[in-house]
């Protein structure tokens, strides 16, 4: 009986792992690949076809693959899913700790695979040097929390390993970050501190790499003002704001257009335009979960594959709609393998994944990014000159964008309202556009990707002007967009 347990434990393990490895090859990218019970009264055209990041030139878009340095994710088990995803960018952490775990001597096989891999697939990789190296006395610690160095020989240290990390890949990273959320409240760490390991990271980067992109702080709050304009003062009393492309944030709040106010990222903004006209802002980290979570960003919440994939696409094109850099985290879920009973499972993932760091399966999150990131590329820009009115008391998002070469239409729009939730009941909202050309409109479900006809009874032009008449909206983005953008199967 025994032997027949192990036996058939074995097995099942064989089957898993065999499942698993299939499954990062064959990723479905059928039509009505993605369920929904949207009721849509337009006639059905096709689903959007997805685009592979060999078929994409350039987005504003990344996704999270961090805590490959610290073993919580394994890159083998999930890096095939990253070419069909569309998604142009990833972020990681370099793992100092990880590639010299003696002093001087560096192993980079890991990462070694990971850049190649990317590079290889048309993704681009920003890296991070942080966390710190307990190898060297006040070298610091592995993850996020009192890690950063103590001791004259730890931040030597530092610096020869970033001189070591750009020096090997300066011809395949273009784009860096230097240390992860130094402002969290469980840290001590005075803006001041911060902006001097941002000074002196960026200038070995820049003196090895001249043409680097370097995103400073790495902001866990997105509305911390005084720690932002703290910093930014110091870098600018030493005559270093050039040093930075870049002040990166990380910005959860329950419901995504949230964020967008003074009091938090539009006041991120206007700091920065403070003490400079160049520096940009990029949102390096953000996603929800798919499960309820007992801690970490977005936690205790009966979140669903659902209301997770709607999360991620208000986020994604909130930040864009705003002319921010964005990113979703994650590309799987992260299993923080601390032991009993400290051990979690964060959700966040784009792909299921569990105890044993298997990927088991795309989440309908993945499947909305893919959609998303089939559109919107470097090719799509943003129109502001678009306006709009509606009927109604709905509160909205609503963003223009326009080709930058034939000036063809999109918009997108969702009811902002309220938090997410499980519904897929439609609202019909006469809305009228402004400042923008269309021929033949379609309406498009980013969760989806379906894409129906707009009757021409349901739509009439008026110079500039396009009234749109009962157009379905619910509380996750669709587009109307100019059919001849779109690429169907």
């Amino acid at each position: 009986m025994g032997q027949f347990f192990i036996f058939t434990r074995v097995f099942c393990a064989l089957f898993l792992l065999l499942s698993v490895n299939l499954s990062a090859q064959f990723i479905d990218t059928s039509p009505d690949r993605v369920k929904t019970p949207l009721s849509v009264k337009y006639k059905k055209l096709g689903t959007l076809k997805p685009r592979s990041t060999r078929e994409i030139e350039s987005s504003r878009i990344t996704v999270g693959c961090e805590t490959l340095d610290r073993g919580h994710t394994v890159w083998d088990n999930y890096k095939a899913y990253l070419p069909a995803l569309g998604v142009k960018k990833i972020r990681l952490q370099a793992g100092w700790a990880k590639c010299e775990k003696v002093p001087g001597v560096y192993d980079w096989k890991w990462l070694d695979e990971v850049i190649d891999y990317a590079v290889a697939n048309d993704i681009e990789p920003w890296l991070q040097p942080s966390y710190g190296n307990p190898a060297y006395p006040g070298g610091g610690g592995i993850n996020l929390l009192n890690s950063m160095m103590t001791s004259p020989e730890g931040y030597a240290a530092w610096d020869r390993w970033v001189e070591a990390l750009v020096t090997r890949y300066k011809d395949r990273v273009k784009e860096w970050e230097i240390w992860n959320e130094p402002d969290h409240p469980g840290q001590k760490i005075t803006p001041e501190t911060t902006a001097a390991l941002n000074i002196r990271t960026a200038s070995i980067i820049k003196r090895i790499q001249p043409e680097a992109k370097i995103a400073g702080l790495a902001f866990a709050s997105n509305s911390n003002m005084e720690y932002l304009d703290a910093f930014l003062k110091f870098i600018a009393e030493q005559g270093k704001l050039d040093l930075f492309q870049w002040i990166s944030y990380h910005s959860y709040t329950m419901r995504p257009e949230d964020a967008y106010t003074e009091k938090r990222v539009l006041g991120l903004r206007k700091v920065i335009e403070k003490y400079s006209k160049n520096i940009l802002l990029r949102q390096g980290e953000n996603g929800a979960p798919s499960t309820y979570i007992p801690s970490f960003a977005l936690d205790k919440y009966y979140w669903t594959e659902y209301t997770q994939a709607k999360y991620d696409l208000r986020r994604l094109l909130g930040d864009l709609g705003h002319d921010i850099e964005t990113s979703v985290f994650t590309i799987i879920d992260i299993y923080y393998n601390w032991g009993p009973p400290n051990a979690v499972l964060n959700t966040k993932g784009l792909i299921q994944s569990d105890v044993t760091m298997a990927a088991i399966r795309p989440k309908v999150a993945y499947y909305a990014v893919q959609n998303l990131a089939s559109i919107f590329d470097n090719n799509l820009v943003l129109n502001p000159g678009v306006t709009y009115t509606s009927t109604g008391n709905a509160s909205l998002s609503v963003f223009g964008y326009q080709h930058k070469t034939s000036k063809k239409p999109l918009v997108t729009l969702w009811l902002d309202g309220k938090e997410v939730n499980n519904s897929f009941q439609t609202t019909p909202v006469d809305i009228t556009l402004e400042n923008v050309t269309f021929k033949d409109p379609v309406w498009v479900d980013l969760m989806s990707g379906q894409v129906y006809a707009i009757p021409k009874s349901d739509w009439s032009k008026s110079g500039n002007s396009y009234r749109f008449k009962s157009i379905a909206l619910y509380d996750s983005p669709v587009l109307i967009a100019e059919k001849s953008l779109l690429k169907l199967q």
